[in-house]
């Protein structure tokens, strides 16, 4: 088991530094837009469940499937810093931002494995990205590079964050993965975003969303005005 700890570091010569010592590297990517408590524990049971050496945190660039635009690159690396820094051997990568065009896992993984020669690649992921997945750009080229790694997720339509519902039913998946065991919290980004939109969306029960480090971000730069 390996426990959370202090310090994060971002992509750059720590990466090409700790490679050569390094087996198993687990890639949780999304939107985190924003961040939030449920990707915080997602991010913990990874490092813990899998044995990670190192786990890369990943804001998406364009992405390819998102028809509503996105927070700047910058506010989501920033409150990814804030719900992630703390976690040993995280790393915040910017470079799906960084890309011109729309940004592929597929490249970002065969991107990996070239810094990390050897390793074992995990991509971190939820339920129902796991049951969307061969809609995925490149997705057989996706299961060439990393291993599935799948957390549940409630099924669709519980809104209460508290309620740890029923998981969405991934039995007629057709495709190898490796399940990670979380509560269920039903927490939505999308939800967050309505709601900090509200004139009183950062009450005093927010912080069972998001941390109080993200919470006090959004406020301060008055995210998610227009709830999309």
């Amino acid at each position: 088991m390996i426990a959370s700890g202090t310090a994060s570091q971002t992509l750059g010569t720590a990466a090409e530094q700790c490679a050569p010592f390094t087996h198993r590297v687990g890639v949780f990517g999304g939107a985190f837009d924003p961040p939030h408590l449920a990707h915080r524990e997602l991010a913990e049971a990874a490092l813990e469940q899998l044995g990670l050496d190192v786990l890369h945190i990943l804001p998406t660039g364009q992405a390819w499937h998102k028809s509503r635009p996105l927070t700047s690159a910058e506010h989501r690396l920033a409150m990814c810093e804030l719900a992630f820094g703390d976690l040993l051997k995280m790393r915040l990568d910017p470079r799906e931002t960084l890309r011109e065009g729309p940004s592929f896992t597929a490249d970002t993984l065969m991107e990996l494995a070239d810094e990390y020669p050897g390793a074992e690649l995990y991509l971190v992921i939820g339920t129902d990205q796991l049951l969307a997945f061969k809609t995925w750009q490149r997705w057989a080229e996706v299961l060439e590079l990393a291993t599935l790694a799948v957390a549940q997720r409630p099924h669709p339509g519980q809104a209460d964050p508290q309620n740890f519902a029923a998981a969405a039913d991934i039995s007629g998946v057709d495709v190898p993965f490796v399940t990670l065991v979380m509560p269920l919290h039903n927490i939505s980004a999308t939800a967050i975003r309505a709601r900090a939109s509200t004139a009183n969306g950062l009450g005093p029960d927010f912080d069972r969303l998001v941390s109080n480090d993200v919470a006090s971000y959004i406020s301060t730069h008055s995210l998610y005005q227009d709830p999309t």
